[in-house]
Formats: structure tokens, sequence, C-alpha cells
């Protein structure tokens, strides 16, 4: 009886221990009974009914450690406060660049050339007649009567009142064609006009013509004169922009107001440019242009060239070829206008012309004086900001070229500047006869 008892005793011990076990196991591996509720932060490891640390909860509290506690707070608290205290911004940027503002479109037309009547002829029974304007393009330049011939005929005399050049021969002389119809006898002459350069430069200001001249007579004696349709020879000019400093040289439109959508001219028309230097952080400048110089291709040393601003802002075309190029009136400190009179070299292939200027900038405080001025040719110099005694040596020497000295109470920037090629085209006309 006392055995059976004792057997009972070790039966309950090993069910009781058996079931600690089991309960254990399902603790350790569910995960809601690791939430805080269930096991406040104050306490320490539970233990087993038998007063032993239990396996399976140790691990799973080690493994709370590491991946919460180590993941959250890798830095001790002085770490976090240096990290966490205040930093000095950056005061260094990177340099702006300001942006060119875009040229927007403007309305802008080529103008047309008109038909002008500056050819007359008349066919006598044995003579003909033929008189020319010498502003034979009606574009206001005057032709040079040693570049008019008529089959290798010279002119003969001049109206200087009318304004007429005037040649006149046999029907048979000056290489005349007679050719003979059915109806009529028609002798034919080629008149031709060749521009001559202006004397002491290579450049020209006027159109190449080929005009037929006709003389028909009927077998009834009849006699009337014609015309025909001239040939005309195209031709070009020029213009392009950019420096140190930010020079630059633009082609504007009429009005100024912005720049000219076009690169086409005509000979005898009026371009006009705009010299400017971007200002930025500098003190306010003035801009000046000292020199220019034309050529046929981009080299400013090639042959051949015609200078047409010198003597260190001198416009000299205007005296050397009676052309109406100027300099305009100041209107800003930064940038100065002229106008060219179109023009083309005497002779050769390429009808295009490049322009090469040397373009300097003092500050705006300092006056102009003979080395940094704009002055222009009407009878006498005049300047265009209207310090005219600064133009009295430009008809000498007014002073030193390269490397001149700053104006009084100021430095100086120079650079160069371009513009090229821009195509000047001759007008295609009909010439009609005067009766």
């Amino acid at each position: 009886m006392g055995f059976l008892q004792g057997v009972l005793v070790l039966v309950v011990i090993v069910a009781f221990d058996l079931k600690n076990a089991w309960g254990s196991l399902r603790y350790s591996q569910s995960p809601s009974i690791m939430k805080p509720q269930s096991a406040p932060a104050s306490r320490g490891p539970v233990l087993s009914s038998q007063g032993l640390l239990n396996p399976f909860q140790k691990a799973s509290q080690f493994q709370s450690f590491d991946s919460r506690k180590f993941a959250q707070e890798p830095l001790g608290s002085q770490e976090k406060q240096l990290m966490q205290g205040p930093v000095k911004p950056l005061d260094w940027k990177f340099p702006i660049v300001p942006e060119v503002p875009r040229e927007l479109a403007v309305n802008f037309q080529l103008r047309q050339p008109v038909t002008p009547s500056s050819v007359a002829v008349q066919c006598s029974e044995n003579r003909v007649h033929v008189e020319v304007k010498k502003d034979l393009f009606s574009n206001g330049q005057l032709i040079q009567p040693s570049g008019l011939s008529m089959g290798g005929c010279p002119v003969v005399r001049e109206d200087s009142a009318s304004g007429v050049l005037i040649i006149e021969y046999e029907l048979q002389d000056c290489n005349s064609v007679l050719m003979m119809t059915e109806n009529e006898l028609v002798y034919t002459f080629a008149l031709t006009y060749t521009p001559v350069a202006f004397a002491g430069t290579p450049i020209i200001r006027a159109e190449g013509a080929l005009v037929g001249v006709q003389c028909h007579y009927q077998r009834l004696f009849n006699v009337s004169s014609n015309t025909l349709k001239p040939t005309w020879v195209p031709y070009a000019s020029t213009e392009v922009g950019e420096d140190l400093l930010q020079f630059s040289l633009n082609l504007m439109m009429d009005d100024w107001s912005s720049q000219r959508p076009s690169n086409v001219y005509y000979l005898g028309d009026i371009i006009n440019i705009e010299a400017s230097v971007k200002v930025y952080n500098h003190v306010p400048l003035r801009v000046f242009v000292d020199s220019c110089v034309a050529t046929r291709v981009p080299d400013v040393n090639s042959v051949p060239r015609y200078s047409f601003i010198e003597n260190h802002g001198c416009f000299v075309d205007a005296k050397a070829t009676a052309s109406s190029s100027r300099f305009m009136p100041r209107t800003q400190e930064d940038k100065i206008r002229f106008q060219l009179e179109a023009f083309m070299f005497q002779g050769g292939d390429s009808p295009s012309i490049y322009i090469t200027c040397t373009v300097k900038a003092t500050v705006a405080s300092a006056p102009s004086d003979a080395l940094h001025k704009s002055c222009s040719f009407s009878n006498g110099w005049l300047a265009a900001d209207g310090n005219h005694q600064a133009c009295g040596c430009c008809d000498s020497t007014c002073g030193p070229g390269v490397g001149s000295a700053a104006p009084i109470g100021g430095v100086q920037w120079e650079g160069n500047a371009s513009l090229g090629p821009v195509m000047v085209k001759e007008r295609q006309k009909t010439l009609a006869g005067l009766q």
C-alpha cells in the first residue's frame, strides 16, 4: 500500500513537469506572449517552476535585444548630441551666368528695288544718240564717266546741269551688230558700265551693268528707238561679332529696335551696325569703335582690305567716298551705333565682305579725348557725343597706335569684334528709255 502511494506521487510529479515544459515551449513560439503587456520591461527573466531560466525564453529575449535596441540606437548619447548639434551653412555658391535674352521675332520684309528710268536712246538716219543719267541706279550714287562705254566707245561729253552723260556715234561704229529681218534693219549696241574704285581705295558702291541698245529701221524708213532688259551681276557685302569682356557687333533694324533677321542688302542700302559691351558686374562703361577694316575673307591681314574707321575713331569712309556713312548720336554709354553705306570690292569672284573692328571700353565717367572718340565727317568732323574738339586730329594723327594710353581719370578694356558675311545684291531693274 505504501509502495503504491509512492508510485502515484512520482507519476503526478512527472505529469506536472511535462505540463510546465509544454507550456514553456508554446510561450517561446507564440509572438503574442512577447508583447509588453505580458512581460513588463521592469521584470527580469521568467523562471520555470523549478527556479531555472527557461532556454526558449532566454533565446527570445536576446533576439529582441539584438534586432531592436541595437538597430535603433547604434550610437551613444554623446555621439547623438554631436550629430544633432548646429551646422554652419555653406556660404559659397556656384557663380550664376546671366542668361542673354533671346531676340523676339520681328516683322521684317526685305525692300525690293524699284525700276528706274535712266537711259534714253535716240536713233537718227545714220547716228545713235544715248543719254545716261549719272544716277544710273536711282539710288543717289553717281556713276563715274570713265566707267561707262558703248561697244568700247567712251562718253563724248557731260551735261552737268542735268546730270547726264552723252554718247553719240555713227551706226557702224562702236562694234555695232547689224541684223536684217523681214521688215526691219536692226543695229544693236552693248552699253556697259564697269564700276571704278574710289580714288585711294579698293572699293566701289555701284553695280556693274550691261544694257542692250537697238535702233530699228523699217523698210519705209521710219525710225524707232528702244532699250533691252539689262543684265545685272550679283554682288555682296558683310558683317559678325563678339570678344573679350563680351564686345559684340550686330546688324540692326532701320529703327534700331532689334537685331535685323536678314543679312541681305542691296547696293546703295544703309547697313545699321551696333557695337556694344556687356557690363555684368563692372562699373558703367562707355564703348568706342577704334578702327574697322573690311576684307573679302575673314583674315584681317588679307588683300584687298579697306580701312573705313581709323585714327582712333575717325569714320573716314564719308570723306574718302562722299558716302553717308556716320556714327549715330550716342543714346547709351555701353553702345555705339553707326551706319555704313553698302559697298563691294572691285573685281574678283567672291561677293563677300568681312568686317573686323577694334572696340574699346572705358569707365563712363572718363571724358572722351583724341584716343577715345566717335567722329563722323559732314562738312567737317563732328563727334557723336558733342565733344567736337576731340575730332580735331582726324585729318592728321591722333596719337600712338597699338597700346594707346587709357583716358584721363580711368582705365580701358580692348578687344576685337567681327561681322560677316552679309550678302549685298545688285538691284534687278529694267531700264526704260526716255522719249
